[in-house]
């Protein structure tokens, strides 16, 4: 029993690890650039735009003092700028895949269109 806890524990840290990496701006750029194959200036020009958001994300928050619903209304625009800013820096084809991950499988947010939520593992 002893050991089933150990393991359990070390899974759920494992995870939690991953998403907190996933949902910083320069890995969640990196994780990018192996999925639509950018190149490294586009991969920083991403970072910082991921950046970015992230960081007016938490000034909407605050705003907000965590009202979800407020929260989700506020962070649309962010989201539709911060996808338009991406996209200006992708080449035709990059495009094209970058919306199929934005899109994902019907999820509200696969994390690709924003700087502060983890990635959806597709």
């Amino acid at each position: 029993m002893l050991i089933i806890c150990m393991f359990f524990g070390l899974a759920v840290a494992a995870n939690a690890q991953t998403r907190i990496s996933t949902s910083d701006p320069v890995e969640k750029a990196k994780e990018l650039q192996g999925k639509l194959k950018l190149t490294d200036k586009q991969t920083a020009k991403i970072a910082a735009i991921y950046q970015e958001s992230a960081q007016k994300f938490e000034k909407i928050k605050t705003e907000q003092n965590g009202n979800n619903d407020k929260m989700l209304v506020a962070i649309r625009p962010l989201r539709a700028t911060t996808i338009q800013k991406i996209k200006a820096v992708l080449t035709p084809a990059q495009k094209v895949r970058y919306d199929k991950l934005v899109k994902g499988s019907g999820k509200a947010s696969t994390g690709w269109s924003d700087g502060w939520s983890a990635t959806a593992s597709n």
